[in-house]
């Protein structure tokens, strides 16, 4: 069995995601507007970003347990320019995080909890699915690399 760990995390996420938009999860309409959080200038600038934070989010509650919406948005946050001065830390958008665990709640791989949203059974089998494949995936591909060494 391969632990969720030892994966990469970008391949772990852009699979889960990727099986996120075969399943047609709906997307929000306000997704074309909104910014992630009052660091970023601008919004996204792709269409399906939606889908990969789902996955990263659900990843996240995997990996840290019981966590909440303002740890998860302190996780995504940014820096804020702000002129001259330094730099500053900020959190990202609750909003977003909040419509996110309600989704992945709807889809019954995450569940509240009294400190938190913990990952249920359904997701945590989503979750060592798609690093089972994604580990399989790279060792064909490092065998396929070791031909011409």
């Amino acid at each position: 069995m391969v632990d969720v760990k030892e994966v990469p995390a970008d391949l772990l996420i852009n699979k889960i995601a990727s099986e996120f938009k075969e399943k047609n999860v709906p997307i929000p309409d306000w997704t074309k507007y909104v910014k992630d959080g009052i660091g970023r200038e601008k919004a996204w600038t792709q269409d399906d970003w939606y889908y990969t934070r789902l996955a990263s989010v659900l990843r996240k509650v995997y990996l840290k347990g019981n966590i909440g919406i303002s740890r998860l948005s302190q996780e995504y946050g940014s820096r804020q320019d702000r002129g001259t001065k330094r730099y500053h830390p900020v959190s990202g958008s609750r909003f977003i995080i909040r419509n996110i665990l309600q989704t992945l709640e709807s889809m019954n791989y995450v569940k509240k909890d009294k400190t938190g949203r913990i990952i249920t059974p359904a997701g945590q089998s989503l979750l060592d699915k798609a690093s089972k494949e994604v580990m399989k995936g790279l060792s064909e591909k490092d065998k396929t690399f070791e031909k011409y060494l």
